[in-house]
């Protein structure tokens, strides 16, 4: 079978990553992917294919043995840090080789190098677009950072040597599968790359944002419509750190954030300057987590449990690779990112700590006037200052290389200007301000968790967390648990950043940074618990602007939940987990209840009564949940799409809780009327047309058999290439959905579910989508996916060494220095 699938891979078209959605014919000779010696048959491996292997390397100090178990999970134990690394190095390049080098590329904007430039340019735009955001540049000046602390400079030279290390001893015949169907071949690694993927992090998990999008809104809407359609604070949220009299905000900001004098006419002005295009590849809104410990005071132990599970992108190869790193001073289990060393989510012999994205809004646009054509000087503060320029060589597969000139100010770098265009209508030239782009070393954060005994040690780690912005959770088995939101953010005056800013002076610019010690945190709370699920961090009496666009719904079920729980178990949690209550359906019911059945037909009423009858669960099976998900998607493309379509340019789309919360609050809300009809259009009529409208699409998947939820829904995790069906796993029965605990959707969701118990010998459990080879020929390729969507959960054996003869333990690697 296995033959069969990768001889069917070679033959067929492979399209882009996901991001690009363009396709080109197949780079590799076809006689060379299908040669016997070195060709695509070589990545089938055997059902009864060994790991076991005595490896002799130049370059370790002592010896490691790894011991990789039945789910081909590696167990790594080293005499020497140094040493596991570079295993943890080489041990990623053997099992996600091509992943972890495409991903760096993606990064780079290096993707036309291997793939062409395609018929529709994606690729290249796609390029430009990482080079001209300044990937490459962020990548550079967390390299020099890092260089500054020894044990970050220690463990990525020795994690690239690990890599390189598998990289010369790989034989052509092991080549992975990707490399043959696209005709190039590895690059040596080196910390640099690393950086650039812990930049890629960044920029998955604080690189969107929709100021040009909410700069159209404002242009096109009234003030009052504006607050109204795009309301900051949801009457439904419940906060990552509320406001109590045991942890209370600040009382005041540590500058002045009131706005600049001229804000009114410069930058809250409605004018008709609305930009025309918007960045087409920003990362998924979807891309959240929930995260949540409980004290022991609400379990039936009485220690504390810890839960987390990171919503991404839900790809082959898999985002994470399970491994435990063990030397005589820590041992850490949990989920590792092929590219970088130490566990990212997982726990240690005294702590456990996971997270989830803090959201906030960390890159801004800044509209700058140039002296002349050539862009050489941008007028600040009254001067003309010179800009600085970098040549971005881009590299095109058969083609000539281009190089693209980006212009750098003193806000960062032009994205922006007259060969990158905002607008079609004219030349708008935006430079862009991001956190990212700051001198840091995130990735020490991971090592200093992987090392912390307790909640002092874990506070030090995350301190070094910049960028992205995360809540950080964490519990210990001395009986402690918290939750900070930690990275470095920007004192902002009210809407500061939501839209372009002028960038002609100082005065739009960020003033500070939010003292790190007024984060948002929680310590050990009264009631029993710390969670998060990338809701709004503070209610309004928190000091400072913390942006617009967050989800309320997952973190108002979850506290639901969690206030009420007692004597909780670890298994409780995995259940939790994968709940599939839908808390919206729950606030929107008695609106669309409202609907004049009188005047529906014959099938529109069987549907009525289908949403009438649910139980409000998104699970498996369900035609309630399919039924309210496009009954709502027609509510609210009649109620807004008449204003936004007259726009005629990109704009925002409200947020989850908008309309309901805004039609609990006014009946008579002004946009139920259709502006482009005569009528005065009711929210009755409206209720009853968009069932009406619902009931098409409805009526043609029950046809198709694809009525219930999940078949509805129809979650797939694709190849990284987006390549070609064998490749990927679709159709995945599985419930859940946006809004959900459970917050699976068609390509996004729970990436790594992980449960920890604080028991004396750490109790814990965890599975992802996907399995731990990246090789499409392998059994260990998906392995985890059916019980994954099955809501079934593995045991994480913190295996001790003395445990070696265990009979979980199937191969055994020995590391030894040549």
């Amino acid at each position: 079978m296995r033959l069969l699938f990768l001889a069917g891979a070679a033959l067929f078209t492979i399209g882009l990553i996901y991001v690009l959605n363009g396709s080109q014919v197949l780079p590799a000779p076809l006689g060379k992917l299908l040669s016997p010696q070195h060709g695509v048959w070589q990545n089938a491996e055997a059902v009864d294919a060994s790991f076991d292997g005595d490896i002799s390397i130049r370059g370790l100090k002592g010896n490691t043995d790894v011991y990789i178990d039945e789910r081909l999970v590696p167990h790594v134990f080293a005499e020497q840090e140094d040493d596991l690394y570079f295993v943890q190095g080489y041990l990623h390049a053997k099992f996600r080789l091509w992943q972890m080098e495409f991903q760096t590329h993606a990064a780079a904007g290096r993707l036309s190098e291997i793939l062409g430039e395609g018929p529709d340019s994606r690729i290249l735009q796609y390029d430009r677009s990482m080079r001209r955001l300044g990937m490459v540049y962020a990548a550079e000046r967390s390299m020099a950072e890092m260089e500054k602390s020894p044990a970050s400079k220690a463990q990525y030279e020795a994690y690239s040597n690990g890599v390189n290390a598998y990289i010369d001893q790989m034989t052509e015949a092991e080549l992975p599968l990707e490399y043959k169907l696209l005709g190039y071949y590895p690059e040596k690694w080196t910390p640099f790359k690393t950086a650039l993927f812990l930049k890629y992090m960044s920029y998955d998990l604080a690189g969107r944002e929709d100021d040009l999008e909410f700069s159209n809104a404002r242009d096109n809407f009234s003030k009052v419509d504006f607050e109204s359609i795009f309301n900051i604070l949801s009457d439904s949220l419940k906060p990552v750190v509320p406001n109590t009299i045991e942890n209370p905000y600040p009382a005041a900001p540590v500058v002045d954030l009131s706005p600049p004098a001229n804000a009114d006419s410069l930058y809250y002005s409605f004018r008709n300057d609305s930009l025309t295009a918007a960045d087409p590849f920003k990362p998924a809104r979807e891309n959240g987590s929930n995260n949540w410990a409980v004290a022991g005071s609400k379990t039936k132990s009485g220690r504390p449990i810890l839960a987390n599970d990171p919503h991404l992108g839900l790809n082959l190869p898999s985002l994470w690779f399970e491994m435990q790193l063990t030397t005589p001073e820590f041992s850490a289990y949990g989920a590792s990112f092929p590219g970088s060393p130490n566990v990212i989510i997982g726990f240690n012999e005294h702590i456990a700590f996971g997270f989830t994205n803090a959201g906030r809004d960390v890159k801004d646009y800044y509209e700058i006037q140039f002296q002349d054509q050539g862009n050489n000087a941008y007028l600040y503060n009254g001067e003309w200052k010179p800009s600085t320029k970098r040549v971005e060589i881009i590299r095109i597969k058969g083609q000539p290389v281009l190089r693209d000139t980006v212009v750098y100010t003193h806000f960062g770098p032009v994205m922006y200007d007259h060969t990158f265009k905002a607008s079609e209508r004219e030349v708008r030239n935006l430079a862009v301000r991001w956190k990212a782009h700051d001198s840091s070393n995130d990735g020490l954060a991971f090592y200093g968790l992987n090392h912390a005994k307790n909640y002092e040690e874990y506070l030090a780690a995350i301190r070094n967390l910049s960028c992205p912005g995360q809540n950080c959770i964490f519990a210990s088995r001395s009986g402690d648990i918290g939750i900070w939101q930690q990275g470095e953010f920007p004192a902002k005056w009210r809407r500061q950043g939501d839209f372009i800013m002028p960038g002609t002076d100082s005065s739009y610019m960020w003033k500070a940074m939010i003292p790190q010690s007024e984060n948002p945190h929680m310590v050990n709370p009264p009631r029993g618990y710390v969670s998060s699920a990338n809701q709004l961090s503070t209610d309004s009496s928190y000091p400072y602007y913390t942006g617009n666009v967050f989800p309320v719904y997952r973190g108002y079920i979850i506290n639901r939940m969690l206030d009420s729980a007692s004597q909780i178990t670890p298994e409780e949690m995995m259940k939790m987990q994968c709940d599939n209550y839908n808390v919206k359906a729950e606030f929107a019911r008695e609106i669309l209840l409202r609907t004049n059945t009188n005047v529906l037909d014959e099938t529109a009423r069987k549907y009525f009564e289908t949403f009438r009858s649910w139980d409000l669960r998104n699970d498996i099976g369900s035609m309630g949940a399919t039924v309210f998900e496009l009954w709502w998607q027609q509510l609210q493309q009649l109620i807004w799409n008449d204003e936004f379509s007259l726009a005629g340019v990109p704009l925002p789309w409200p947020s989850e809780y908008a309309l309901v919360e805004s039609l609990k609050n006014d009946s008579a809300y002004k946009f139920t009327d259709d502006i482009n009809t005569p009528a005065k259009e009711s929210l009755e009529d409206l209720l009853a047309l968009s069932l009406k409208k619902a009931s098409d699409s409805l009526s043609r998947l029950e046809r198709e058999g694809r009525g219930q939820w999940e078949k509805a829904k129809d979650t797939r995790i694709t190849h990284l290439l987006k390549v070609i069906d064998p490749l990927s796993r679709l159709h995945v029965p599985v419930g859940g959905g946006k809004g959900i605990i459970n917050a699976t959707n068609r390509d996004n969701g729970p990436s790594w579910r992980m449960v920890v118990h604080m028991t004396d010998g750490i109790e814990a459990y965890g599975i992802y989508p996907g399995g731990q080879s990246g090789n499409p020929g392998s059994r260990y390729y998906d392995n985890f996916i059916d019980d994954w969507a099955a809501g079934k959960y593995y045991g994480l054996w913190m295996m001790k060494k003395e445990e070696n003869k265990d009979k979980r333990i199937r191969w055994t690697m020995r590391f030894r220095a040549a």
